[in-house]
């Protein structure tokens, strides 16, 4: 099967893992990087590790500074948008314009009236929008999906993630210290992730209570959350932020209790999931989270090849998630 031809948008952290994870793939090929600072694809940035890519590949790479340049230039098949939240519905739309799918790193947007206008834009062109909830895919959370849809250890009874880090100083993060709130903060640009996975594991809760504050990047820099479901006896608890110094180190995890087996995992040790009941303690392993960046686009990647709707990234998908952000800082809350 012919690969895709593939452009990266915005080459800091997240631009440089779905490149490296584009080197790696059988569907797609790298055939050129935009950034309006072309002395940044070579430098380093992110708050984890996911890989280094060979400077001398890079080097041979068709670069331009602006998304047009690329697209007039040059006959792109997939797009990523790894660029700052504020530039994702400009980019995206021209994207899909010129006829590319589109795979958007979350936060996918902060209006909701532009994440309309790009769903429907996306159905109209026959193309794919997916969104970057790298959570989905990751080996634990999958593995703790897997395990609540089977019924394992009987039914949920209280589940709790949590993710933190320092406040973000790589890249563009000092400028977006200045501009403050247009990022969305932690709320949308951490603890999204977390939110996204319990919205994908357990839907729309009916009543959210939470408490949130503000710090470097925006009003809603800590979070933490509690979720009613009316037709289940389920306590739902979401924890995050980056109030933390700059180097204190990320950390994320769950805890989750079944009727029968309590589980923890922790990205601290993150190659297994710990699970107890009243007699003994056992591991389950699981691969290194950063497969999750892998999976996900050769996911995306195959939908585009079969024809296939993108379930599991979808913008539709990822706009409801945004939606639910949006109730956690709203002082309704039901």
């Amino acid at each position: 099967m012919k690969k895709l031809k593939t452009a990266i948008v915005g080459f800091g952290f997240m631009g440089k893992t779905h490149a490296l994870n584009v080197f790696r793939s059988g569907r797609m090929e790298l055939s050129a990087i935009v950034d309006a600072d072309l002395n940044r694809i070579y430098q380093p940035g992110g708050n984890f590790d996911t890989g280094g890519i060979d400077t001398e590949i890079l080097a041979a790479l068709p670069k331009y500074m602006t998304l047009e340049e690329c697209l007039e230039k040059e006959t792109i098949d997939l797009v990523f948008i790894c660029v700052h939240t504020k530039l994702h519905y400009e980019m995206a739309k021209l994207s899909l314009e010129r006829g590319a799918h589109v795979f958007v790193e979350k936060p996918f947007v902060l209006d909701i009236a532009e994440g309309e206008a790009l769903v429907e834009e996306a159905k109209r062109r026959k193309r794919l929008l997916g969104v970057g909830h790298v959570v989905r895919f990751m080996p634990a959370y999958r593995k703790l999906r897997e395990i609540y849809r089977s019924n394992t250890y009987g039914a949920l009874k209280f589940i709790s993630l949590s993710r933190f880090s320092g406040v973000p100083d790589w890249g563009d993060w000092g400028k977006r210290q200045r501009e403050f709130g247009s990022s969305g903060g932690a709320l949308f640009d951490l603890v999204i992730h977390d939110i996204d996975f319990l919205h994908f594991l357990l839907g729309q809760p009916e009543k959210v209570e939470s408490t949130f504050f503000g710090g470097a990047l925006s009003p809603q820099d800590y979070l933490s959350a509690f979720w009613r479901y009316a037709d289940r006896e389920l306590q739902v608890k979401v924890e995050g932020g980056n109030t933390f110094h700059s180097k204190f180190p990320f950390e994320a995890g769950f805890k989750a209790t079944f009727e029968r087996a309590s589980l923890v995992w922790h990205s601290y040790d993150g190659t297994e999931i710990k699970v107890a009941d009243h007699q003994e303690t056992h591991s389950l392993p699981v691969e290194n989270a950063n497969e999750g960046f892998r999976e996900e686009s050769e996911y995306f990647a195959r939908c585009i090849q079969e024809g296939q709707y993108p379930e599991a990234c979808s913008g539709e998908s990822a706009l409801e998630t945004i939606r639910l952000c949006y109730r956690h800082v709203e002082q309704v809350n039901d």
